[in-house]
């Protein structure tokens, strides 16, 4: 599948569903507004769903796109690009942060393969649709070809068709590995929405002043190197393969009709790309946290999501979408459990 036949397969959210919902919400044994965003978590659920939602959303899975990059030779991390297929392992032995916040909140964690440059041994949580062993340095050359990127994003739709070929799940969430990635992800950020390297470039795995520096320059060089550009020029230049992965990933869930929500910056760079080939999939997103990084309330805004929760996180690997998956449960069973003011008999307040 292409990124055309992507475009035609994501079809806008129902705007009439989600305004039955929002006059069920308001209905409810409560004072109108009084549960803030969950209500608007509940509302964006039916437009989602095309009816107003009666069932709990309540079987998450979490889907980790891996991949491993070139630029690291620059010195853009404080990590190692050994660190990349090493944290694959340890989300598969399910020790790792994402993977004790999944447990907390009932999800099944996946990985998906999408350019990790090591052999990974087969494992039932990891999900082999590997574009190819690392991205090219960007800073010296494009990091993928054209072709590449297509691939990229028929992975994502691969990831996708596996992990619901193995549970009956509802709701997706998305995080990312990738030592490296946040150089990518600022890259993206600039060149999609016209700001300076110095407003989305952050220190990433906690690089110190002299090496964000060379990292702006980087991201700077490169972005300047391609000027304006279509999406999937962008992605060719100074994408990732889990980037781009993730992308895809987007937009399948989005043709599904299933909700996604979006880990940190790596992934809103990903949700960029998607809004750009079908700018209906990001009306099925929801912007889990809001991360340290700078340029990520940058990307946020131009995807026109608001972050459900800031609480300081940056390290990636879907665990602020795991955090967020319970929000995404209690809104539905708001409007689903909860009775109406004339269904449960009570009075409403004076008009």
């Amino acid at each position: 599948m292409t990124s055309d036949d992507l475009r035609d397969a994501v079809i806008e959210v129902d705007r009439a569903a989600a305004a039955a919902g929002r006059e069920r919400v308001d209905r409810l044994t409560k004072p109108v507004g009084s549960l803030g965003r969950i209500e608007d978590v509940a509302v964006r659920l039916c437009g989602i769903a095309r009816r107003v939602v009666d069932t709990p959303y309540a079987s998450p899975a979490i889907l980790i796109g891996a991949g491993d990059h070139g630029v690291t030779v620059e010195g853009v991390s404080a990590y190692p690009a050994e660190v990349t297929p090493q944290m694959v392992g340890a989300f598969c032995a399910g020790i790792a942060a994402v993977n004790a916040f999944a447990r907390a909140v009932r999800a099944d964690v996946y990985v998906a393969n999408f350019g990790v440059r090591a052999d990974l041994p087969p494992h039932e949580r990891l999900i082999d649709v590997r574009v190819g062993r690392g991205t090219t340095n960007f800073a010296k050359a494009d990091a993928m070809s054209e072709d590449d990127v297509e691939r990229a994003l028929a992975a994502g739709i691969a990831a996708v068709d596996a992990v619901f070929s193995r549970g009956t799940y509802d709701v997706l969430a998305l995080g990312d590995m990738g030592i490296g990635n946040t150089t990518s992800a600022a890259a993206i950020v600039m060149a999609c929405v016209g700001v300076s390297a110095k407003a989305v470039t952050g220190r990433g795995t906690g690089i110190d002043d002299e090496a964000l520096g060379h990292k702006r320059r980087i991201v700077n060089d490169a972005v300047g190197r391609i000027g304006g550009a279509s999406w999937k020029r962008i992605a060719a230049a100074v994408g990732g393969y889990e980037i781009v992965g993730l992308a895809g990933a987007i937009l399948a869930a989005a043709a599904r009709r299933v909700p996604v929500v979006l880990d940190g910056y790596i992934v809103a760079s990903a949700a960029l790309l998607a809004k750009q080939i079908a700018p209906a999939s990001i009306g099925y997103c929801f912007a889990a946290h809001r991360s340290q990084e700078p340029g990520h309330k940058i990307a946020l805004d131009a995807l026109g999501l608001v972050a459900l929760f800031d609480l300081d996180l940056r390290l990636g690997e879907a665990s602020g979408a795991a955090l967020a998956l319970p929000i995404v449960d209690a809104a539905s069973r708001m409007i689903a459990e909860m009775k109406t003011f004339a269904e449960a008999g009570v009075a409403e307040a004076d008009s």
